[in-house]
């Protein structure tokens, strides 16, 4: 017990002040670098930071987990408080349990700020605070399908639940039947409500015998069963940023409308998968640490750990991105080297605790 809170402590302390310095670091550069373009409101400019720094952490909190254990394994060597544990009893897998409980209880936590809004969406929020001087700008001219309408939306408001300048086009047999034009619509109770509506129907038969096109005017018509405005604007816009209660509706509806889901699939795997890297990254480098500084230059071991991780996670982060842009598919991208990583982490396990 007493290694668990030995260790835990100077882990929770080296990643604090790892993570904190990497995201000090990625403000100030990014601030120096884009402080012509932000607007004069002091307001919009701390949102920004702290945008920016959400964003920082969603990018750098896996590689500083990572950190902290390399230098809290160093830290233990250069104080003799490893050979003092070993000494007592404890085996290498005894003193490797806290990095590895610490380090997933931190990405569960991890896991959990991506169902928040202001987490998820940082990188879009500072994005609109720099380029618009706004903390939320609408979407525009999103046109999409939905059963056998095709809707066109002039301007969304995801967080007002608001559109303007709607259009929905009824299609039957591939031919037009229908268009009905509105102002604006708003979404509640799981549909999107226009209260005040003009109807354009085409008649069954054309011709001088036939019936003449009928102009009809409407009243709250309800349209779009749960299709929710985040939805619309996440999927339409071409965004990757989902929140996870979003990414799931978003699967749930657009797996009936048979539209392409790979992003969304994407974006979870990112959310959930891509973490895990962390503790089997974790198992595999402590093993490699040595016992003393007599058995190997410290130096030198500290800087192949960092430049191995700096690797794995360039490699991974690389990947990532090129399964949002559908370029490999997201199982390829994602799940795989995560997967290879813990068969790496487990042959590592298993290994040392048979020794052991």
């Amino acid at each position: 017990m007493l290694s668990y809170r030995y260790i835990a402590f100077h882990y929770l302390k080296f990643f604090i002040v790892i993570m904190s310095a990497l995201i000090l670091f990625v403000v100030g550069i990014d601030y120096m670098e884009n402080s012509d373009s932000l607007p004069d409101s002091a307001n919009l400019k701390i949102l920004y930071m702290i945008y920016v720094g959400f964003m920082a952490s969603d990018m750098l909190l896996p590689l500083s987990l990572v950190f902290a254990m390399i230098s809290t394994k160093i830290f233990l060597i250069r104080s003799n408080a490893l050979v003092a544990f070993y000494s007592l009893g404890y085996s290498k897998t005894d003193i490797l349990k806290p990095f590895v409980l610490v380090s997933s209880v931190i990405i569960l936590l991890f896991i959990m700020l991506h169902g928040t809004d202001k987490y998820a969406k940082a990188r879009e929020y500072s994005k609109n605070i720099r380029d618009k001087a706004q903390y939320m700008r609408p979407s525009s001219d999103l046109f999409f399908t939905f059963s056998d309408q095709y809707v066109y939306f002039g301007r969304l408001f995801p967080l007002q639940k608001r559109a303007q300048d709607v259009r929905i086009f009824k299609v039957k047999d591939n031919a037009l039947q229908e268009v009905i034009v509105a102002e604006s619509a708003t979404y509640r109770d799981g549909y999107w409500h226009i209260d005040k509506a003009r109807s354009i129907k085409k008649p069954e038969r054309l011709g001088f015998n036939g019936e003449g096109i009928t102009i009809m005017e409407h009243n709250d018509l309800k349209m779009l069963k749960d299709f929710k405005p985040k939805i619309l604007d996440q999927v339409y816009e071409g965004k990757v940023n989902f929140t996870i209660g979003d990414a799931f509706d978003a699967i749930d509806l657009l797996s009936e409308q048979k539209v392409n889901i790979d992003n969304i699939k994407s974006a979870l795997y990112k959310i959930f998968i891509y973490p895990l890297f962390v503790p089997f990254l974790v198992v595999i480098i402590f093993f490699f640490v040595p016992i003393s500084p007599r058995f190997l230059n410290l130096s030198l071991f500290s800087f192949g750990a960092i430049l191995s991780t700096l690797l794995v996670w360039g490699v991974m982060f690389m990947l990532i991105k090129l399964a949002n842009n559908r370029t490999i598919p997201s199982e390829v991208g994602i799940i795989l080297p995560v997967f290879i990583l813990f068969l790496g982490a487990l042959y590592q396990w298993r290994h040392y605790r048979v020794k052991a």
